[in-house]
């Protein structure tokens, strides 16, 4: 078995991906980096999947492709649960049978939102919407396959890129004079970089045999805000970095999450407690305000 100290060949699914991309930059000093989006690999095809992962044969594989078009998987959850669920265990076996480690990215969206303590990795999924059931089905299939792998859940994922929160906050507040945001509703904003560069560590300072390597670890920033919270917050640094960009918000109100109805239900209660992950790998994501704050002090 390679030492991770060795590993050269490292594959990323999800090209198009706001963690995928952070992850090019702070994988590329551990390995020669492949990247792939899903043209080139569909994950909801099977033989693709055998068929391209034998060819590169990879020591390490990083899953941060996913399904994430959380309401419109209430409409079509075949193909959600195809991506989500049904290829995280194809490339467990893969890993298993090459003796590579597997890295995939898993959701607070396993979990119901009841809780009022941060979720825990030992607390029971209870997913109520066809997405968290399609990734809580990832997870199963991956913690059924012997191979060396970590399963790292992360929530309310934002970057300069790709589809989230956070830019389409900024879309709409440069079109519109006032927002109706939810406030009922409690998670920690986690920044694609930090996702990113806390894999990097772990990766790096893993048993070289990755006889650590097992398990699921939450994986999310410190600190805790509303979505409206979040929205007010970045309406506020993105005119104090930008002063000379125009946005047209004036108000921003707060409603429960019953005044915005959407085919899919979300978890009112998202936050994760993370001491599994820096007792292990000594790992500690910032507070989600403070990593805003650098978002838009790098963001040109």
């Amino acid at each position: 078995m390679n030492e991770c100290s060795n590993m050269k060949e490292i594959l990323i699914l999800g090209q198009q991906g706001q963690v995928a991309w952070e992850l090019q930059v702070t994988l590329a000093t551990l390995g020669r980096v492949t990247v792939l989006g899903s043209q080139e690999l569909d994950l909801a095809d099977p033989d693709r999947i055998r068929a391209k992962i034998a060819a590169l044969q990879p020591q390490i594989i990083v899953n941060a492709a996913a399904y994430t078009a959380v309401d419109k998987a209430e409409s079509e959850p075949e193909l959600a649960m195809a991506i989500n669920g049904t290829a995280p265990g194809i490339l467990a076996e893969l890993a298993r049978k090459s003796q590579a480690l597997l890295i995939h990215y898993s959701t607070e969206y396993v979990f119901d939102g009841q809780k009022t303590t941060p979720y825990l990795e030992t607390d029971t999924p209870n997913p109520v919407s066809a997405y968290g059931a399609s990734k809580l089905a990832g997870e199963q299939a991956i913690t059924q396959v012997d191979c060396a792998h970590l399963i790292l859940r992360t929530t309310w994922v934002y970057g300069n890129r790709g589809k989230n929160f956070l830019l389409t906050i900024l879309r709409l507040a440069a079109e519109r004079p006032e927002l109706k945001i939810v406030a009922d509703q409690v998670g920690a904003p986690t920044w694609s970089r930090s996702i990113a560069e806390a894999t990097a560590q772990i990766i790096a300072q893993s048993h070289p045999d990755r006889s650590n390597l097992r398990g699921i670890y939450n994986l999310s920033a410190a600190g805790k805000t509303s979505w409206h919270g979040f929205a007010t917050e970045i309406v506020t640094r993105y005119r104090s970095h930008y002063p000379d960009r125009h946005l047209a918000i004036e108000n921003i109100l707060a409603i429960p999450a019953t005044d915005y109805p959407t085919p899919a239900q979300r978890p009112a209660y998202s936050i994760l407690d993370n001491s599994k992950v820096l007792a292990d790998f000594g790992v500690q994501l910032p507070d989600w305000n403070a990593s805003l704050g650098q978002l838009f002090a790098r963001w040109q």
